[in-house]
């Protein structure tokens, strides 16, 4: 099933700001009609929308708000993209909470977030698409930790580890209506508060041994925009972190 660019519309959860405002100017600049989601970055996301508009006037860009840990918004989300988009081609689950916590570490109310924003979400939003639009693409964003066992984002890394089987077990359920794959970004923006040293420093242990930025991740997703037979797979855009540590 392949998806023409034109007048295609994509819904972007964590679209504001970071990897998800580069995807949505990548696709709007493809001809993508694009639903922008957020939480708390209201003015990012607001100026994101006059940017798209300004540099493509011809197309659709809206904004909508949502706590992804808070099940009753997620499950609004869907319905009111449809309803104000009329329908939606694409959706990118992107959002995600990334924070530092071994097992010990890890209490209940911060598990919950992790999981929740991390899995949950994601979960609800691929059944509400494939219960309310029927039909196109899903691509989810994991990460290339999910091949190790480091407990250091421990509950960060098992929600990921339970999107990539999630990805798998909607390809074979929806297919072929709806082809779900995925993509494991590596070292590809330093956190926020840090510097591009901090990624070339962690670089110097993978095999290709620099930071890969966000052209990477926009190639793979392309990739699965235009391969009409690729459902539940996952490319590793991480460099060969997922191969080992060289050092």
């Amino acid at each position: 099933m392949l998806i023409s660019n034109r007048s295609k519309t994509a819904f972007i959860t964590g679209a504001a700001k970071r990897v998800g405002k580069t995807i949505a100017l990548h696709l709007a600049a493809q001809g993508w009609n694009v639903g922008i989601h957020y939480n708390s970055s209201a003015t990012e996301a607001q100026l994101l929308r006059e940017e798209l508009k300004s540099s493509f006037p011809l197309q659709q860009f809206e904004i909508f708000k949502a706590n992804l840990n808070n099940a009753n918004e997620v499950e609004n989300l869907i319905p009111q993209v449809v309803q104000v988009m009329q329908n939606i081609d694409l959706l990118i689950n992107n959002a995600s909470l990334f924070d530092r916590g071994n097992l010990l570490q890890t209490d209940t109310n911060f598990l919950d977030r992790q999981m929740n924003v991390n899995f949950r979400a994601p979960f609800m939003l691929i059944r509400d698409f494939a219960h309310r639009v029927k039909k196109g693409l899903i691509v989810n964003f994991v990460d290339t930790r999910i091949v190790n066992n480091k407990s250091n984002f421990a509950a960060y890394s098992l929600s990921k580890k339970a999107l990539w089987e999630l990805t798998k077990m909607a390809a074979l359920e929806l297919g072929p209506a709806i082809r779900v794959n995925a993509i494991a970004p590596g070292l590809t923006l330093a956190p926020e508060g840090k510097g591009d040293d901090y990624l070339w420093k962690l670089a110097d242990n993978i095999a290709m041994k620099r930071p890969g930025g966000l052209h990477p991740i926009l190639k793979s997703l392309d990739y699965i925009l235009d391969n009409e037979y690729l459902t539940g797979q996952l490319l590793f855009c991480d460099g060969g972190e997922n191969l080992g540590l060289t050092n």
